[in-house]
């Protein structure tokens, strides 16, 4: 009871923004200690989250349903691997390279409407968690959790490392698939009894361990696991060849582009510099045309006033003869 009572006090905290968890931590210690001092004392010690962690909280808070789709991915993508199905795991790891980008787009838009920008160091640590809840059950229940304290990776080797990752962890869900009992799930769930039970005589300390209580999934032999790993990676590379070969294409394509374009630039430039050359000749012509028309203006006026001088002559040469 006492693991669900402060999993609750927990999950409002980490939901709040991260500027704010400090003094809500303190204000939550001091109201849990009124009725509980234990509860109060365990309330102090919940650690604060890192940014990428609060980051992946707000996603799971807000968005669960992207963390969702990544977890049924991750789901698709393990029994791929048991399976050595290297075109299964080619195609869910391109499904899983467009997933992850969107949702990294998803936790920044979410941060903007807290109130908070997320960097590209800081988004590089929000892919890499998200990519480890596709790798491991453990991780996955951490990061939905919405309880996160730091980030997660994932080699695709190994299980996820979860020490001291998520607060509360004795309040996770248990595994939706057990492992058949064997000589290790006993030798493993005989040491997880003793740390509850040790736990238990201990409520003033409590524990804020990563690995949930309830028995994880055995790991496949190490072969199975390397040999998977290659299929992976081959897959990978197959992905990677056929996006070069795309971009080799694109490449060309530019180039013939951009050839094309000197060349029509060369023509232009042609046809500019003709086009200069006759508005050059034109230009002369008109300033010859408008001298050659004053001179023939300035000619008329002489020749009228001419006329009128010989019109004036006449009149007087008749007027004297009558």
């Amino acid at each position: 009871m006492e693991d669900e009572a402060l999993a609750g006090i927990a999950s409002g905290l980490y939901a709040r923004p991260l500027e704010d968890f400090v003094a809500a931590r303190t204000a939550a210690a001091k109201e849990a200690a009124g009725s509980d001092k234990d509860l109060g004392a365990a309330v102090r010690t919940l650690p604060k989250p890192s940014a990428a962690a609060w980051a992946v909280n707000m996603l799971a808070l807000h968005q669960p349903g992207v963390l969702a789709e990544l977890a049924d991915l991750g789901g698709r993508m393990r029994e791929a691997q048991s399976s050595l199905d290297a075109g299964a795991l080619r195609e869910l790891g391109r499904e899983r390279r467009v997933l992850l980008a969107a949702a990294v787009e998803t936790a920044r838009a979410v941060a903007r409407e807290q109130g908070r920008g997320i960097s590209d160091a800081m988004a590089g640590d929000v892919e890499e968690t998200l990519r480890a809840l596709t790798a491991d059950e453990g991780a996955a229940a951490a990061v939905r959790s919405g309880r996160l304290l730091k980030a997660l990776s994932a080699d695709g080797m190994n299980t996820v490392d979860l020490e001291g990752v998520v607060a509360v962890p004795s309040a996770l869900p248990p595994a939706a698939i057990a492992p058949s009992p064997g000589p290790a799930a006993t030798v493993s769930r005989k040491t997880r009894t003793t740390t509850a039970g040790t736990a238990r005589a201990r409520p003033d300390r409590p524990r804020l361990e990563a690995v949930r209580q309830a028995p994880r999934p055995a790991s496949p032999p190490a072969l199975e696991k390397a040999k998977a790993a290659l299929a992976e990676a081959q897959a990978a590379e197959a992905e990677a060849a056929r996006a070069a070969r795309e971009l080799q294409d694109q490449a060309d394509q530019a180039r013939t582009g951009i050839a094309e374009l000197i060349q029509e630039a060369a023509e232009l430039r042609a046809r500019l510099k003709g086009v200069e050359e006759r508005l050059e000749r034109s230009r002369k012509v008109l300033a010859a045309t408008t001298a050659e028309a004053k001179q023939a203006v300035r000619a008329a006026d002489k020749a009228e006033r001419t006329a009128m001088l010989a019109q004036e002559r006449v009149l007087r040469l008749g007027n004297t003869r009558g």
